[in-house]
This record gives structure tokens, sequence and C-alpha cells, in this order.
């Protein structure tokens, strides 16, 4: 008996050892599952995110490369745009800027590029044909018509003054009539009437106020920009005749080389202006003692135009500045070229008061 119990508590015993034994190796294996999944997370949010970057990466560059592209193509459009204006290809030149302004509404130069083949497409419609007596219009319409054929044939014939003169005509008839197109023949007028007033005409004035006019519809392009700055500048220059002769030669020698044949109502070129200017200059500096610089400005006004009068003046100066006289010179006197040991005045005739165009 005491055998059979003694067995008894031995397997028991035993059992509950395995038991206790078997309980922290199925605790160590959960943990070890919790650990590998855990770790397997991490890797995956860690790789998704890592994916997630790259591709706002990747997009970023494709679109500064798309943009990089457009900019490319839009120049190139643009530039083509401007040659298709050149040769009268205004349809085409139309249709490249539309697209460089699709591609970058802000494009420098589309816009007005744009409104330019507008306004040549304008002038290359044909006049609209008679219509028939038993389709024929109201007399008003059939008026303005006429008025708009002869406006298109003004311009086309470069009879700027005559194209505003019938516009004006034609806006009093109807002011609503193809308003668009109206405008746009307005501003070519008044565009090319004011650029020939300054370089043809000699009307400076008229033709800045004609530009102002054309600037109301449109901007104007760098030529005609730059006409009504010289025209300008020309006025502003002539508004010192007589009284500040270094000015008058400092504003001239900027102008006559640009334009050299721009003058006023007066007739007298930027050319000629620059040597008068220059020439009362060095008289007023050799009369002061100044030979070295006077000698600069009769030299400059001489290499314009000889002057029989000016230049013994020219070659008494020189000698002054080589040799510098001893006696100061006094403005009071005015000695003949040649004898005298003071500089002589040129006597080149200018006009007694400043000219306006």
């Amino acid at each position: 008996m005491m055998t059979a119990h003694s067995d008894e508590n031995i397997n028991k015993n035993a059992r509950e050892v395995n038991e206790v034994a078997e309980e922290p190796i199925s605790q160590r294996r959960t943990r070890w599952w919790v650990w590998v999944l855990l770790t397997l997370g991490v890797i995956v949010v860690s790789g998704l995110l890592g994916g997630w970057l790259g591709y706002q990466a990747s997009l970023q560059d494709r679109l500064a490369e798309e943009e990089n592209q457009k900019a490319v193509v839009a120049a190139t459009q643009y530039q083509l745009g401007v040659a298709d204006l050149a040769a009268g290809r205004f349809d085409s030149a139309r249709k490249r800027f539309e697209y460089v302004l699709s591609l970058k509404p802000d494009f420098p130069g589309a816009m007005e590029g744009l409104a330019q083949a507008m306004m040549g497409l304008t002038l290359q419609m044909t006049p609209t044909a008679t219509p028939t007596p038993t389709q024929e219009p109201t007399p008003d319409t059939r008026k303005e018509e006429e008025l708009f054929a002869q406006i298109q044939q003004a311009l086309l014939n470069k009879e700027w003054q005559t194209a505003i003169d019938t516009i004006e005509v034609l806006r009093k008839l109807n002011l609503t009539y193809r308003a668009v197109d109206v405008d746009g023949m307005y501003y070519l007028a008044l565009r090319n009437l004011g650029v020939k007033n300054i370089l043809e005409d000699g009307l400076l004035e008229v033709g800045i106020y004609n530009l102002t006019l054309a600037e109301r519809f449109a901007p104007l392009d760098v030529d005609a920009q730059n006409y009504r700055i010289w025209a300008r500048q020309y006025l502003s220059a002539a508004s010192f005749w007589g009284v500040d002769w270094a000015r008058v030669v400092n504003y001239f020698s900027q102008i006559y080389p640009a334009l050299p044949n721009l003058r006023d109502g007066s007739g007298m070129t930027a050319t000629e202006r620059f040597r008068i200017a220059s020439i009362k200059y060095a008289d007023q500096l050799a009369a002061q003692g100044q030979y070295c610089e006077a000698q600069l400005h009769y030299e400059n006004a001489l290499a314009i135009a000889p002057d029989p009068q000016v230049q013994p003046t020219l070659e008494a100066v020189r000698n002054w500045c080589a040799n510098p006289p001893g006696v100061e010179p006094t403005p009071t006197e005015t000695p003949t070229p040649g004898t005298a040991t003071l500089p002589v005045p040129s006597d080149t005739p200018t006009p007694e008061t400043t000219p306006t165009s």
C-alpha cells in the first residue's frame, strides 16, 4: 500500500514539475512572435514612408522639368511668332502667340505680339462684297461697311491721317460698329503717324502727342517708345539753345549718333545743332582761357563738317593749348586769327530764338 501511494505522489509531482517547466517556454514563444510582428510592421511602415517620400521628390523633379520644357517651348514659339510678324504671316503669328500664352500667361512680349498679329489680320481682311439689290442692307450699315473698307485701304496705302479722319467719321456714325477692329486700326494709324511726325515731318510735339494717344489702345512697341524718348530729349536740349551751351552740347552729343537727321520745325537736324553748339561752347571756353578744352570742341565740330571761319580759330587755340600765353584773355577783346594773343570766337550764324516744333 505504501509503495502504490508513493508512486502516485511521485507521478503527480512529476506532472506538476513538467507543467511548471512548460509554462515559461510558451510565454517566451508568444513574446518572440510579438517582437517579430512588431519588427515586420516597422519595416513595412518604413518602406511605405520611404516610398511615399521618394514619390513626392520624383513628382517635384518631374514638375520642375515640365516647367523648364514649357519655358523652352514658349521661348521658341515666341521667336517664331516674331519672325512670322516680320514676314506678314499674321495668322501663323497669332496661333504661336496664343500657344505661348497658354503655356506661360505672363510670358514677356507675348500679349503685345498677339495684339500686333490681330491688327495685321484686320488689315488683310477684304472689304465686304456689295450685296445684291434683293438683299440690300439698310443704308446706315452700307455706309459703315464702306467707311470700314476706306479705313483699311488708307492703312494699306500708309495714309495715316486719312485713316484717322475716316475712323472719326465712322465712330460718329456708329460708335459700336466693329469696335475692337476699329480700335486696332486706330492704334495702328496713330502709332505710325506719330513716328512719321517725328522722323519725317519735324513735328516732334505732334508726334509725341499721337504716340501718347496710340498708347491708350495698346502698349507701344520698342521702336516707337525710343522715337518718343529722342523727340523729348531733342526738345529739352533745344530749350537751352543760346542759354547754356554746355548742356546743349551734352544733350545733342547723345541724340545725333542715334538719329542724326532728327529735326524740329526749324529744320535744324540734331547733327547740325551739335556742330553749331560745339563751336559756341568752344568760343566760350576759349574766352575763359580753357584752350585745351576748347580745342576738343572745335575739333568735334570740324569733324562733322569743314568750316573755313572756324579753322583759323582752332589753329590758334591749338598753339595756346600747347604753349599757354602769359597774358590772361579778356572777354571784351576779340583778336583776329593768327595775329591776336587771345582766342577768337567763331562767327557761325545761329538762330536768334529757339525754334519749336
